[in-house]
């Protein structure tokens, strides 16, 4: 639950209110409420203000997960799939936007403009012929100024950024709008899938 809250926001509310006092303070001439209010009340106001400014929201559920997703989640999902999913639905500070270092390092964000940008996520259990009836994560991206065939291209590198443990590809919903896929492995499909990243 706090992780869906704004600190920038509490920051701001916080600063303004005691800035508030101190300068209400400062009119009715108590000088101890006034050194209080300007004393913390403008440093947090500034501080909130900071963040705010450095401020990633998180981003959008597509979709509710079902019961029986939920279910697959706690059972199947490896360490990273939760933490992605984790990471990308809360507030984040002091980076320029969510996976902004993984697309990075695998190629896809050449400059800050050409970075795709991550619109939203749902889960889901994997209709795919290898790994059907498990658990994946699905981040869906607006991928403007990066193509398709990269995309595709770089599906083994997701693959092994992901895992251990979860294979990676991709499907296009629409034109410039790109969904990547990270399935858990489990039982025999596991080894297979793996032995050929």
């Amino acid at each position: 639950m706090l992780r869906k809250v704004s600190l920038a926001s509490v920051l701001l509310l916080v600063g303004a209110s005691l800035s508030l006092v101190g300068f209400f303070a400062y009119a009715q001439g108590n000088s101890t409420l006034n050194l209080v209010g300007f004393f913390y009340g403008i440093p947090i106001l500034l501080g909130g203000a900071a963040l705010k400014s450095s401020e990633v929201k998180p981003v959008k559920v597509l979709s509710p997960a079902s019961a029986a997703v939920v279910k697959l989640r706690e059972t199947q999902a490896t360490s990273t799939q939760n933490q992605v999913r984790k990471d990308v639905t809360r507030y984040r500070y002091g980076i320029e936007a969510h996976l902004d270092q993984v697309l990075d390092k695998l190629g896809l964000s050449p400059t800050d403009e050409e970075r795709p940008v991550l619109s939203g996520l749902y889960e889901e259990i994997s209709a795919s012929e290898a790994t059907q009836g498990a658990y994946s994560l699905v981040l869906r991206f607006n991928s403007p100024l990066i193509g398709w065939d990269t995309w595709q291209q770089k599906q083994e590198k997701f693959t092994r950024f992901f895992g251990p443990g979860v294979v990676a590809h991709v499907l296009q919903p629409e034109d410039r709008v790109v969904d990547l896929y990270l399935t858990a492995l489990t039982g025999e499909s596991a080894k297979e899938i793996e032995a050929k990243v």
